[in-house]
């Protein structure tokens, strides 16, 4: 039996909240949707079997939950090199 596909979307303005807030997230064609438009969008996606589930819960517009803060934290961290690294490699700075 295949598991039912889930997705999350999260986001971290740290102008406006102290913690990464839900924006959306759902199962099955919702889901399948969220990933669609996050291709369409070229927005990161980070597949994790442990933590899909678990922020798949959190109300949309809610904080993350604490038990997710390292994991989050690492993933933005990475995402801010990754994005910085691109952007010096785009602007001629690294080749």
């Amino acid at each position: 039996m295949r598991e039912r596909e889930i997705a999350v979307a999260i986001g971290y303005e740290p102008d406006k909240h102290d913690t990464p807030k839900v924006l959306a997230s759902g199962f099955g064609e919702i889901a399948s949707h969220i990933l669609a438009t996050a291709r369409e969008h070229e927005i990161h996606i980070h597949a994790d079997a442990t933590l899909a589930p678990l922020l798949a819960h959190v109300p949309v517009g809610s904080s993350i939950p604490e038990e997710a803060y390292q994991l989050i934290a690492e993933l933005l961290a990475f995402l801010c090199r990754t994005d910085a690294a691109m952007a010096a490699k785009i602007s001629g700075g690294e080749r």
